[in-house]
């Protein structure tokens, strides 16, 4: 991984920050994006103790606005070629909120800002030798709904409702994108990293995990870095192995349609269908 580029959303704490270390480990190069600039310092320099000489640049972004991710999205540009792009942010609301964009919360920083994000950063990932997307989803994909007329609560909110909504929206996501990315040099997968006790955990679900934050890091720097997977696009992963994903995604039609909303949505030209 020596010199590669590898930004991390939402690496301040839990799962990011922990990839974050396992990553700058193996050498790579990391840009690491939080909401707080004094958390994203305080991150930067705990992992360069931990790992002397280790290379870390941060960048701050609140992705509960689409412009704020435009604004992100330019920033990492002028870093030049991303090696691997790893979309780690998510939230949990435990009440009804909506975004700068008037979106709900969840489906916002979830869904639409990751999506948005890798679309304004293809130019820079297509940059690199070889390149990578991974997106961080979660088991709860497989009890995702997808209701086209209910993807911002139009019609009702339940928080686990949307959180898993949000989820299978990565899911689509990434199989979509890996289809329209066909014949190019860069690979998008998707992982639900496990049950691990972070502030999502406790806080949104108010549960404790039983995996470690080394075993939720683990898929995550497995797809960034594995040779195995070099080749290998558009599948869902949990430890580390192929895994089965929520049956909607089995319908091309309905993945396409949504990543056609979600391009509207953001405010963006897709990618043309393959």
């Amino acid at each position: 991984m020596q010199q590669k580029l590898i930004l991390i959303t939402g690496a301040t704490d839990g799962i990011g920050k922990q990839t974050a270390l396992e990553l700058a480990r193996d050498g790579a190069r990391l840009l690491l994006h939080g909401r707080s600039q004094s958390r994203l310092e305080d991150t930067r320099d705990e992992l360069q103790r931990l790992v002397p000489g280790s290379a870390v640049e941060i960048v701050t972004a609140d992705f509960s606005s689409l412009a704020d991710v435009r604004r992100m999205a330019g920033d990492v540009a002028r870093h030049g070629a991303l090696d691997v792009l790893i979309n780690n942010a998510g939230v949990y609301m435990n009440e009804h909120a909506m975004s700068h964009d008037g979106h709900e919360m969840t489906f916002a920083v979830n869904h639409l800002a990751p999506f948005l994000l890798t679309h304004l950063l293809l130019d820079a990932l297509r940059a690199a030798p070889r390149a990578r997307i991974v997106n961080v989803s979660s088991v709860a994909q497989m009890r995702g709904v997808l209701d086209f007329e209910n993807l911002r609560g139009e019609k009702s909110f339940a928080p686990y409702g949307a959180y898993a909504l949000s989820k299978l929206g990565n899911v689509l996501f990434t199989v979509e994108l890996a289809r329209r990315l066909a014949g190019e040099p860069i690979t998008v997968n998707v992982l639900h990293p496990g049950v691990v006790s972070t502030k999502l955990l406790t806080e949104g679900f108010r549960l404790q995990g039983q995996d470690s934050l080394s075993q939720g890091a683990a898929t995550s720097v497995y797809l960034a870095t594995s040779p195995e997977v070099a080749d290998v696009s558009g599948r869902y992963f949990v430890r580390c192995l192929e895994a089965e994903m929520n049956p909607v995604v089995a319908h091309p039609e309905i993945a396409s349609r949504f990543y056609e909303l979600s391009a509207e949505l953001t405010g963006i030209r897709g990618l043309p269908a393959a």
